[in-house]
């Protein structure tokens, strides 16, 4: 199956912050930039972080419970190999990250099983990263 790259655009209150945190702990490749957005390559795909006043959703996010874990929402993500959410995950611990919900295997010997895990930007936009059967049931 092949995927189309998606454009996702979403808003930072302290671009400087947001773009460190995209670019150097991520380690995402940085492409165009103005002086109030910022592009990144996400795996393939376009992550845009604009520069916007805070929202509510980024001071108190709302959660649902999945797994026994309060899950943020709203959240985005992207899907990735085993190797690279290994990777990513030892790289975010090594930049002394702090996680909302720290990585672990989710539905654990269920079809649906799957790796993940969830943070917050320094704005606040809640994101997540896992592996797994996508639409298992």
């Amino acid at each position: 199956m092949s995927l189309s790259p998606f454009h996702l655009a979403i808003p930072v209150y302290d671009l400087p912050a947001a773009r460190r945190f995209y670019g150097e702990v991520f380690g995402l490749e940085e492409g165009r930039s103005s002086d109030h957005w910022v592009d990144f390559n996400c795996y393939g795909h376009q992550l845009v972080i604009h520069e916007h006043p805070g929202a509510a959703y980024q001071e108190h996010a709302h959660t649902n419970p999945v797994d026994g874990h309060d899950v943020p929402v709203p959240h985005f993500g992207v899907v990735l190999a085993w190797s690279q959410w290994e990777a990513l995950a030892e790289r975010l611990e090594g930049f002394g990250t702090e996680f909302v919900i720290e990585p672990y295997i989710r539905f654990k010997g269920q079809a649906c099983e799957q790796a993940t895990m969830f943070l917050l930007d320094p704005c606040g936009n809640a994101l997540e990263k896992d592996i797994g059967q996508l639409f298992a049931r």
